[in-house]
């Protein structure tokens, strides 16, 4: 499918100085935001209590997160597991209360319910260790990924793509979680597995691209390493936004309809495909044009002994 009759003549080249600026605002807010005030992170990070109940029927999660809300639990994470009638809640360490008075507070809170009998099943908790630890290979899994595909590209393409690929990710990586920062969303495990999912998609997005530039260097006799790009990154448009956007539907529908539990995870894919479809257009290859590329970098190597067969009469 196709969105355009005929190959756009977008000059994404022409506006790379803006895009530089707008990205470079991005990622200065967004490092002083991580700098400033952090990530606002999870229990899976810090650490809390894990209360697990069973209800006689079938309940709603709804009312379940209203009272806990009305009596100041309001960071409360209720979801169900198994059947409707389960329910575990996530709460967040209390200073002031032991975890046998919190577990205590919130079954007192729930069976003001009469109508739907409700027993305590089990009460767990989750050291700060662990979210520490949690942090690092988190962390540690981000550079593993940037550095594998640093490697990757650089094999398969040229060092100034896979500069160039890498810059765009790590601005993708940045950036959202700027945007955690600053509007301190709540960053767990799950918006941990978005982030990494960013980087998959974002990487794919760019090689398609680049794969073009290539076969375009190669291709065309005349036109500077600007016009190239700009002609690939054309060719390639109708691709990158039908792949966007539909993703974005699929990401919109969990963000609606997929419950408290993946809210988090579909709120970082969705500014993942955003931030992913512009740095493939603005970031990936302007980097690679600043960096110096030319057609002379991709062009096949001459098989020896090629001259002597084509001289022959």
């Amino acid at each position: 499918m196709r969105l355009f009759k005929t190959t756009p003549t977008f000059d994404f080249m022409g506006r790379r100085r803006t895009a530089f600026l707008v990205s470079g605002v991005l990622l200065l807010v967004s490092v002083a935001s991580l700098a400033v005030q952090t990530l606002n992170f999870g229990i899976d990070f810090t650490g809390g209590t894990l209360v697990e109940v069973g209800y006689e029927r079938p309940v709603e999660l709804e009312p379940v997160r209203e009272r806990l809300a009305e009596a100041g639990f309001t960071d409360a994470v209720v979801q169900h597991f198994g059947t409707a009638r389960d329910v575990l809640i996530r709460l967040a360490p209390r200073e002031a209360l032991s975890q046998a008075e919190l577990s205590d507070q919130v079954i007192g809170i729930l069976r003001r319910d009469a109508s739907n009998p409700v027993e305590l099943r089990r009460v767990a908790f989750v050291g700060p260790q662990v979210g520490d630890e949690l942090t690092e290979q988190g962390g540690l899994a981000m550079l593993a990924a940037l550095g594998g595909i640093l490697i990757y590209v650089m094999v398969r393409f040229e060092y100034r793509f896979a500069l160039g690929a890498v810059a765009a990710l790590a601005h993708d990586v940045l950036i959202v979680l700027g945007l955690f920062s600053v509007f301190q969303l709540e960053f767990d495990l799950t918006v941990l597995a978005a982030v990494l999912a960013v980087i998959g998609y974002s990487l794919n997005d760019t090689i398609v691209v680049f794969d073009r530039v290539r076969e375009n260097f190669r291709k065309m006799r005349k036109g500077s390493p600007a016009e190239v790009i700009n002609r690939s990154l054309n060719e390639t448009l109708s691709r990158t936004i039908m792949t966007s956007l539909t993703t974005l539907l699929v990401l919109v529908a969990l963000f609606f309809l997929g419950g408290e539990l993946i809210h988090s995870f579909a709120t970082a894919l969705i500014m993942g495909v955003i931030i992913g479809t512009y740095s493939s257009l603005y970031v990936a290859s302007p980097v690679t044009l600043a960096l110096g590329v030319s057609k002379a970098d991709l062009m096949p190597p001459k098989k020896e002994g090629a001259e002597a067969v084509d001289d022959r009469p």
